[in-house]
């Protein structure tokens, strides 16, 4: 008995060690191990320029450098950035997956919270042989910048640099940041010295051009910039001495903690040194601030050019002829290529980075582009495809590094095109594929039923559902044996049990879509059928493989901002009336009507219809997967996803639609509403027979069931995180590229 206790109390004993070291690992700092070596004044270094390039220190000698990387914002689903909820296990899990594609280094904006350099950190503990290293973004005031006009306001400089010097304490562990209330910041205690896996520093944001217009017109007398580390050259303007001393300072206060990194500040082309003569927009035009108008000279990391470079804006991408004079591997003449080279070549005695590239996989789209290469409008695979072809041609052109945008999609964010339909601080909490800015991601943030329900016309997925996850719509309706929904975060799902197979060489099936009082009772698509209460959405499914999704004229947010109150479209004030029987392609601006003097020439309003819906697959498993698939019948089961925004939702959490009333504005107020009303009906092809409404006319639709659901918070919000066909396409041309293009010549 003694004995038993001596052992017993042996391995309690032998357990506490054991978790105690499990205890002092997580709460003790490792110590960051890279190979570095010592130039100048006994400074570490890893990184620094060497003429146009950016080179490494590895074994024992200088080599090469080319940043293959993904920027990382700071949101997931249901949050918003300044939330932080992004967790330490998040972190170490996306590590790997960014250097499994093939990535060396990770961007980021600003600075995130302890979680992320710690998980960095002891991500590197345990690849030390091959650390993943991160470029850190220093924040610019932009509000305070936009609103005053004036970076030399002393207060917005004041804040600035309290945030590079922040910044810089962060990266080296060495701060604690209270919380700001409704500041969007990140705090907490930096204890972990991620440091030596820092790659380079990215001072600011994209400056607004007339802020910079303003600040070297009010600031004309400033004086030259001499710092430390880094100064202005005697062309440089006076926005540009303003950043001179951003950078030196971010330099200086990084040299208190021995180490040297390769800096730059952010720009993009609206403010780029080129011209850009077939540009129509004046402001897109109208001041550089030029990198080569600030060098080091005092600092052996060296310096280097940011760039964020988009292939469909500004508009000068499609229209300005003389960026169309080069061809692509595929021998199209090709406005991205071309821009890269001349900036490239303008920048000739230094690095250049393109730290911003990539399109998005959305249902909308926000500006189109040479080459098909749009904001928005893609599939999965198409975005990788697109985003594999402009990150070789930035290696092709001898740039030091090129950093996709971006490794997560973000609910949270906002597309100039759909911001007046949605209410802003409802973002987070739901999935709008017509927001093309959610989407740029690689990683995908599908809503929660992505991997629960398939649009594949196979309904044994609907059998897998909860009875209080589905409802089954008892509409005895001819030509439907039964209608099932359900719903989540992204989608208003529908699955239709159909009497007879579906031919759609012979039929049309249309589903209508009550959610508020008003919209159409009639149509052409109802033949001489009338309803009860009015429709505000319709879909009409036919040909074979056509969908389309259509809105009420006197419901059309498109026509009502840009014909009746901008009065750009031309439309029939009749088809505002109650009524009108008219659907409308749903519809969303690309580029605004810009006419002389506001332009250098006059531009045409510019529209593209984003309702036509997709049929396929949306089973990642299938080979002829796509991530637009919308509907897919086979025999007789109809299955069809609809984007919560082409059901005129401006937030499906809070049941909340867009409304009927005319502000005034081109902001639309918001109705709360019950749910939505699911109408049905079949055409035959040949003798326009209505199959499905049959009895009263008007048929009563009030009498339909209503399909509702409650309200979601933050909280309730889910989930799929799956990498997209992106990120393995992009891991192809990632793992191709090891150097700068120079080593290959």
């Amino acid at each position: 008995m003694k004995k038993l206790f001596k052992s017993g109390f042996f391995k309690i004993g032998l357990v506490f060690i054991i978790a105690g070291g499990a205890v002092a690992y997580w709460l003790m700092p490792p110590v960051a191990k890279v190979e570095s070596t010592e130039i100048g004044k006994g400074y570490k270094v890893k990184f620094k320029t060497n003429g146009t390039q950016i080179e490494q220190f590895q074994n024992q000698s200088w080599n090469p450098y080319f940043a293959k990387g993904v920027n990382m914002g700071a949101a997931v689903p249901g949050h918003f950035p300044g939330e932080l909820e992004i967790s330490r296990d998040d972190y170490m899990r996306w590590f790997e997956m960014i250097q499994d594609m093939g990535a060396n280094v990770i961007r980021v904006y600003t600075i995130l919270k302890p979680e992320f350099y710690e998980a960095l950190v002891r991500y590197n503990e345990k690849h030390q042989d091959n650390p993943l290293f991160f470029i850190q973004g220093v924040w610019s005031p932009e509000e305070q910048l936009i609103a005053g006009q004036n970076a030399f306001d002393p207060k917005v400089k004041q804040k600035f640099e309290k945030e590079v010097r922040e910044a810089v304490e962060a990266v080296y562990g060495n701060i604690e940041l209270e919380a700001e209330a409704h500041s969007g910041k990140a705090s907490g205690n930096y204890v972990f010295n991620a440091g030596p896996y820092l790659m380079g520093w990215i001072v600011g944001t994209e400056w607004d051009p007339m802020m910079v217009d303003k600040t070297n017109k009010n600031n004309s007398g400033a004086a030259d910039y001499k710092g430390e580390h880094f100064q202005s050259k005697s062309d440089a303007s006076p926005f540009e001495k303003w950043l001179a001393e951003m950078v030196d300072i971010t330099a200086t206060t990084e040299a208190k903690h021995g180490w040297q990194h390769p800096i730059a500040f952010s720009n993009w082309v609206t403010t780029d040194p080129l011209e850009h003569p077939g540009e129509p927009l004046i402001t897109e035009d109208m001041v550089s601030v030029d990198p080569s108008h600030i060098e080091a000279v005092d600092w052996d990391a060296g310096y280097f050019a940011s760039y964020h470079v988009y292939p469909y804006y500004p508009d000068f991408f499609t229209f300005d002829k003389s960026f169309q004079t080069m061809k692509n591997d595929k021998g199209e003449v090709d406005s991205y290529k071309t821009y890269l080279h001349k900036l490239k070549e303008y920048h000739n005695d230094m690095p250049v980075m393109i730290t911003e590239f990539g399109v998005p996989a959305s249902q909308g789209i926000a500006h189109t582009g040479m080459l098909g290469r749009n904001q928005g409008g893609h599939d999965d695979k198409t975005q990788g495809e697109m985003d594999a072809d402009m990150f070789r041609q930035i290696h092709q052109e001898g740039y030091s590094g090129a950093i996709l945008f971006t490794w997560q999609d973000e609910w949270f964010k906002k597309t100039w095109n759909t911001l007046n339909y949605d209410i802003p601080d409802r973002r987070a909490y739901w999935y709008n594929t017509l927001t093309n800015e959610s989407h740029f991601g690689i990683l995908g943030m599908y809503p929660s039923k992505d991997d629960v329900i398939h649009i594949d016309g196979d309904s044994s997925d609907w059998d897998k559902l909860d009875d209080g996850d589905k409802t089954k719509l008892d509409m005895q309706m001819k030509g439907f044996n039964e209608i099932w929904a359900t719903h989540d975060e992204g989608y208003l799902y529908l699955l239709a049990k159909l009497t007879e197979p579906l031919d759609l060489t012979e039929n049309s099936v249309y589903l209508g879509f009550d959610t508020l009082k008003g919209g159409n009772r009639h149509a052409p698509q109802l033949q001489e059928k009338t309803l009860d209460e009015g429709l505000e959405t319709l879909i009409e499914l036919g040909n074979k493989d056509k969908g389309q999704m259509m809105i009420a004229s006197n419901y059309d947010f498109h026509t009502r901002i840009y014909g009746k109150l901008s009065k750009i479209l031309a439309y029939d004030p009749k088809h505002f009336q109650d009524d009108s029987g008219l659907f409308n392609p749903w519809k969303l601006v690309v580029n605004y009507l810009l006419e002389y003097p506001d332009s250098r020439v006059d531009h045409p309003f510019g529209d593209i219809e984003v309702g036509n819906l997709l049929r396929g697959t949306s089973n990642p498993q299938d080979p002829n997967y796509n991530s637009k698939a919308m509907w897919q019948a086979k025999g007789n089961i109809l299955e069809i996803r609809i984007p919560w925004m082409l059901l005129g939702f401006s937030d499906p959490s809070s049941l909340s639609a867009i409304s009927y009333k005319d502000t005034g504005t081109k902001q639309f107020e918001s109705e709360k509403v019950e749910g939505v009303r699911i109408v049905p009906w079949i055409v035959r092809n040949d003798s326009k027979e209505v199959i499905g409404l049959e009895g009263n006319n008007p048929y009563p639709i009030s009498k339909l069931p209503l399909y509702t659901w409650k309200r979601w918070e933050d909280i309730d919000v889910k989930y799929v995180e799956r990498p997209k066909q992106s990120y393995s396409i992009m891991q192809k041309a990632m793992r191709e590229v090891n150097q700068p293009v120079s080593e290959h010549k």
